[in-house]
């Protein structure tokens, strides 16, 4: 079991990865990865001039439980609300448009989905 979740865990820091990848070589900033409070954790926290892109990353071997981004339900997708409202208030930033997005990482194949809620 342990192994299991070493490899699941491996296998998200590597989306994680590449979705930084592919938001970089769009020109955007990575501000945070992993921003951790006691209410949860945003994967990535992006900036391209007055926009703050605050994504989800989902990532998994195979499509046996479905794509990924099927695990971002509305609950959690009120929790990432919530944690950028905080993140937003602790870093004193104002004045910018936000964007939610979710990035699926299916095998080795990355779907970015811009504005997904």
């Amino acid at each position: 079991m342990l192994a299991t979740n070493r490899s699941r865990s491996a296998r998200g820091r590597w989306g994680e990865d590449q979705a930084e990848r592919w938001y970089r070589q769009q020109g955007y900033e990575v501000v945070a990865r992993n921003w951790r409070v006691t209410a949860g954790e945003l994967d990535l926290i992006l900036c391209r001039g007055r926009l703050v892109v605050f994504c989800e990353v989902k990532t998994r071997a195979t499509d046996s439980f479905g794509d990924p981004s099927s695990a971002v339900t509305v609950a959690k997708q009120r929790r990432i609300r919530r944690l950028a409202a905080i993140w937003l208030q602790v870093s004193n930033v104002h004045g910018v448009d936000v964007r939610f997005d979710v990035v699926s990482v299916l095998g080795v194949h990355l779907r970015v989905i811009e504005s997904a809620f």
